[in-house]
């Protein structure tokens, strides 16, 4: 795999090396004791305590004010961990640093005259030994999502960002080291460097969850998305892979789609092809289950080629 300056690629171009042929199908995964609430934009499993967990967005359909729930599997269905708190946060992430487990997700902030208006948002990471001992020690800045941390082949810190605006148009991802969690500030967060040539204006996209690969790389999951003339989203499930020091990195490319899993609910209809990237499990013999949240309203996984092996051959 090439790595180095890349074109930038559409969606559509995306999607044409995709294929049409792909027949891959996912399957829905099951959660109850939400009070019939969705259950979406999922992480993958990871343990603690000896157990599997998921953590999930929990939300009515009518709101995006959602909390994030800890569940733990119980006969085929995932069920609230009756021991772990909620959170009030969107779109929750994981990954172990030195030995912690580092968890976050993003805080809306609402309107004071009209709370039912979201008017900003703000990623928030804690830290512990494990989810009962978690602990809040960072906030990104205002109006970013997708912010992600991973430890380095070399002890640093690498940060991902997604900044919007006049820096990264409707969102695009950067990157930059630290030395340590305690060196990590908001403000060399929103100066990080931006990969270049990775996203059109018309469209955008965000990094979901590193993995440190052999040799030093670090792949991405990650998500692309565009709107279409009725002005309805449609959100990918990418990957690509660069290195730490020199920035130098893979074209993005799409590994899964809408259409690759059960058709089911959706918020609105807006959001019907929309997947977003939750995280992904290597498994042995080259396979990977990716897990995402589907449509705004559910949560599938699939099993797929690894993705990340190419990145990893020499």
């Amino acid at each position: 795999m090439q790595f180095g300056q890349n074109n930038i690629q559409t969606t559509s171009s995306l999607l044409g090396q995709y294929g049409k042929g792909n027949a891959r199908k996912g399957i829905k995964l099951r959660f109850e004791g939400t009070g019939g609430k969705d259950v979406y934009n999922i992480t993958a499993p990871f343990t603690d305590r000896g157990g599997l967990i998921i953590a999930g967005r929990v939300e009515s359909r009518e709101t995006e004010y959602s909390e994030v729930v800890f569940f733990r599997e119980e006969q085929e269905a995932w069920v609230p961990h009756p021991d772990y708190p909620s959170y009030e946060l969107q779109d929750p992430f994981f990954t172990r640093i030195n030995g912690e487990l580092i968890f976050g997700g993003v805080r809306v902030i609402p309107d004071p005259l009209y709370p039912e208006h979201i008017v900003s948002w703000i990623t928030q990471f804690y830290r512990g030994k494990d989810i009962a001992s978690l602990e809040l020690f960072l906030r990104g800045p205002y109006q970013m999502k997708d912010l992600r941390l991973i430890e380095l082949a070399g002890g640093e810190i690498g940060v991902l960002t997604r900044p919007q605006g006049f820096k990264g148009g409707r969102g695009s991802i950067g990157f930059y080291k630290a030395r340590s969690l305690a060196d990590i500030t908001p403000e060399d967060i929103a100066a990080a460097p931006l990969f270049e040539n990775q996203f059109t204006r018309e469209e955008w996209g965000g990094a979901n969850e590193p993995h440190l690969l052999e040799g030093g790389r670090v792949g991405v999951l990650g998500h692309i998305a565009s709107f279409d003339g009725r002005g309805s989203r449609h959100y990918y499930a990418i990957t690509f892979a660069f290195d730490p020091d020199t920035l130098e990195r893979t074209p993005v490319k799409i590994i899964a789609r809408r259409a690759d899993f059960p058709e089911g609910e959706y918020k609105r209809a807006g959001l019907a092809d929309v997947i977003f990237s939750g995280g992904l499990v290597r498994k042995a013999g080259g396979m990977a289950e990716l897990y995402v949240g589907a449509s705004d309203a559910e949560a599938c996984r699939i099993l797929i080629p690894d993705p990340f092996l190419e990145y990893e051959q020499h």
